[in-house]
């Protein structure tokens, strides 16, 4: 089991003095809480995105007592406690490292960004289990004091193929199984896995092969290079692997000609879905707007118990999956995800929305989009409309590290700026529409994305 196979990797620590941001940064983390209109913000970072039932009910109880009890699902299948108190930083952090959520080094507690796909080691369309390596490489990242360096938002993806999986999420590096055996990875840099890979390796290399990677990377960056994509502006990709393969003590392969990656619902995860095991199912929901409360965490925690294996999946969709829930349990579970205020239904409009925290309680943000989204949603709700609409209080889009296919960028206290991805614009995409309200916003997307054209 993941949960199983990762606890090991977070086992409790002495409580060590708040973390300092590193220059440049204001990433939250476990042990650095940082300071926001709402209160201090905590970023648990979750070994595969998993959590057990009682450190649910651990989290649940620090964020009440700590802090606001809200927590926030994020696009890293990470988890965020909102309005921690003051004079309760310490009393936090103490309880999350009990429940065993933290590094096993706290120097490493930055560098344990690693997305996987919620269904690894479940889902039928995986052409591999990334469960260990993904262990594997966490090891890595903790236990090598030279890559504790990395910058808080340096971040790696391991894809096994699976059929649930964000594959327009870019990160610093990718890894995506490829079909066939023995089991090979295509690697590739400042991107995603459907796009080009840089090279091949069997999966046995790539433990060797992100650790010289990482402190090749280290090594040619300056302190204006804190990601990828940075670097390779300095650096052609061609060039830098290179001096990768140099340090390596085996060959890079070439990628296969025709290798492309099996495209995928970009839609977030709801409802019920087969596993690999006989009889078993997964049960995926969404968090509305990407927040939940303690309580609703704390009876997540009882479900998962309840009907599956004692524990909980968070997406980079924002929202969870219960995983190992026997085929009969299945339709209850999710009938009670709904009672609990979790979204289940593409249809609903708020399923379709994603919004930053906003000016309710980030002080770079020029207007409330949360509040936005709902009076959306609203709107949306007497027409058939149901755009992927992303709603970003400031040009930061720190609530989709994609580029959904609408964009609502705030220009001041509700007025908008409206964008369509488009495949060869850069940035949110063509602009459609300046200083619109959101009311303008739900009439355009009406007329515009209509039943048999939500994606337009």
């Amino acid at each position: 089991m993941l949960v199983n196979l990762l606890r090991d990797l977070a086992t409790t620590v002495e409580i060590p003095a708040p973390r300092p941001e590193k220059p440049g940064s204001a990433c939250p983390g476990l042990l650095r809480i940082v300071p926001a209109l709402d209160g201090g913000i905590c970023r648990v970072k979750l070994a595969g995105g998993v959590i057990t039932s009682q450190q649910a009910r651990a989290i649940a109880e620090a964020a009440e007592y700590c802090a606001s009890g809200v927590l926030e699902l994020t696009n890293r299948s990470n988890l965020q406690i909102r309005g921690v108190l003051a004079g309760q930083q310490a009393e936090l952090i103490e309880r999350l490292l009990a429940a065993g959520l933290g590094p096993s080094n706290p120097a490493a507690d930055d560098v344990r960004n690693l997305l996987l796909s919620p269904a690894a080691g479940l889902d039928p369309h995986a052409l591999l289990d990334t469960r260990p390596l993904a262990a594997a490489l966490l090891e890595l990242l903790q236990a090598t004091p030279a890559l504790h360096g990395l910058s808080a938002k340096f971040a790696i993806q391991l894809d096994g193929g699976e059929a649930l999986a964000m594959l327009e999420h870019p990160h610093d590096i990718w890894l995506s199984a490829l079909p066939g055996t023995p089991a090979r990875l295509a690697f590739g840099l400042a991107g995603c896995p459907s796009d080009k890979p840089l090279g091949v390796i069997d999966a046995e290399q790539a433990v060797p092969l992100l650790e010289q990677l990482l402190r090749l990377f280290l090594d040619l960056a300056s302190s204006e290079h804190s990601r990828m994509r940075q670097l390779l502006s300095v650096i052609p990709a061609h060039q830098l692997l290179q001096q990768l393969q140099a340090r390596l003590p085996f060959s890079v392969q070439t990628v296969p000609a025709d290798w492309q990656r099996t495209p995928v619902n970009p839609r977030a995860p709801m409802g019920i879905y087969p596993q690999q095991q006989a009889d078993l199912c997964m049960v995926a929901a969404s968090a509305r707007l990407g927040r939940i409360n303690a309580a609703q965490l704390r009876a997540l925690g009882a479900l998962a118990e309840q009907h599956g294996d004692a524990s909980l999946r968070l997406t980079p969709w924002q929202g969870l999956l219960l995983p190992n829930i026997p085929e009969h349990s299945a339709g209850t579970l999710l009938h009670a995800l709904a009672e609990l205020g979790l979204l289940i239904d593409a249809q609903e409009p708020l399923s379709n929305l994603i919004a930053c925290t906003g000016s309710a309680a980030c002080a770079k943000g020029l207007a409330d989009s949360k509040a936005d989204a709902l009076l959306l949603a609203k709107r949306l709700r007497a027409s058939t409309a149901r755009p992927q609409v992303h709603l970003s209080a400031c040009p930061r889009s720190c609530a989709a590290a994609h580029t959904a296919p609408f964009t609502l960028l705030a220009s001041s206290a509700g007025h908008y700026q409206l964008y369509q991805r488009t495949p060869h614009q850069p940035g949110f995409g063509q602009l459609l529409a300046d200083a619109i309200t959101i009311d303008e916003a739900g009439d355009w997307f009406a007329t515009h994305c209509a039943t048999g054209n939500n994606d337009a």
